[in-house]
């Protein structure tokens, strides 16, 4: 049996009872049919960064999500429309692509994951969303044992979420069509960290390769870039989801809290401010697990933690929060066998 471990971020998670390396598109659908024929349990994983497996591992079958390649066409209007398979490795297409002369995922540096990871939660950072470049998504559909292609619409897309996550388990990621335009200045840039870092006012433009340096500084100060070697890297990235409360949520936040307007009237605000404010420490350690120095949304495996302990940890820091502001922060990092409740 294959331990778990070896493919999360967290370097945690017991065996599988059956592990798939599915490099082809046709090895995964057969590997998923096969399970379901079965009805055997089934996880699909990809790089291993948004999950926390529990001590026990998975008693069904795994596929690891290894499938390469894309393809990309060109045109001198409307710019680039790049298929990427669903396995290739997210940072390692952002920098492939913007070596080629396309903008738009700057912003999205360093984040780790699949490509194929990255529509269902409609990864963001610095202000932008993977949704702003997404043509369409093809899936291999479980349910009713076919493929199905997703536009950019019928993906329906929210913060940190899409069908795919509203319907967990259904749909299983094949490649995501990516439309990019040609040039080398970047998004306007929404996010006053990093356009103070760039020396730069808000919505002015940068050229990519800057914003790529200054994302990467800047999640590397946050503990928020992986490396295999550190412990102390050994996360999934922000554990907690920004809440979006209703106005009357938000008219009991404390004076100083982070209030950020939505379009549909709801204001978002910071998990990381509210954790800090209740309480919740840089260091704070339970067993094996600690809130990261550097940042208190990123929980680390010191080295010697088991997901018990940092499914502990995250209970108290989410306990804090609820006890203080009357919020239940929701969780970015997908449980399996194992709960906050």
């Amino acid at each position: 049996m294959e331990n778990l471990s070896q493919y999360t971020s967290l370097h945690v998670g017991g065996p599988a009872q059956k592990f798939v390396h599915a490099t082809t598109e046709v090895e995964l659908i057969a590997a998923i049919q096969e399970a379901d024929s079965a009805r055997e349990p089934l996880l699909v994983i990809g790089g291993g960064s948004n999950v926390l497996v529990g001590d026990a591992g998975f008693k069904g079958t795994v596929i690891r999500v290894e499938t390469k390649g894309n393809t990309y066409e060109v045109d001198a209007c409307s710019g680039g429309m790049i298929t990427v398979a669903a396995g290739e490795d997210w940072d390692q297409f952002v920098a492939w692509i913007m070596d080629k002369g396309f903008a738009g995922l700057e912003t999205l540096s360093g984040i780790p994951g699949t490509v194929g990871g990255a529509p269902i939660q409609n990864i963001g950072a610095y202000g932008h969303e993977i949704s702003e470049v997404i043509a369409k998504v093809r899936t291999f559909d479980r349910k009713s044992n076919e493929q199905r292609t997703f536009t950019n619409q019928s993906c329906e897309f929210s913060y940190r979420s899409s069908i795919f996550k509203k319907e967990p388990n259904r749909y299983v990621i094949l490649d995501v069509t990516f439309q990019l335009r040609n040039g080398e200045m970047s998004l306007p840039i929404k996010y006053q960290e990093l356009a103070n870092f760039l020396g730069i006012k808000l919505e002015e433009r940068a050229l990519i390769s800057d914003v790529r340096t200054a994302v990467l500084a800047l999640r590397a100060s946050k503990g928020m870039l992986l490396d295999a070697n550190d412990p102390n890297s050994w996360s999934a990235g922000s554990f907690f989801i920004n809440p979006i409360l209703s106005q009357e949520q938000a008219v009991k936040l404390p004076e100083g809290a982070p209030r950020w307007p939505q379009n549909d009237g709801r204001i978002k605000t910071s998990a990381a401010w509210l954790m800090e404010h209740a309480g919740v420490k840089k260091g704070d350690v339970h067993a094996g697990a600690h809130v990261s120095t550097k940042h208190v949304l990123a929980l680390v495996n010191g080295g010697t933690a088991t997901a018990t302990d940092i499914a502990e940890l995250a209970r108290n820091a989410r306990g804090r929060v609820k006890e203080v502001f009357g919020i239940t922060l929701e969780p970015e990092v997908h449980f399996v066998g194992l709960t906050l409740e």
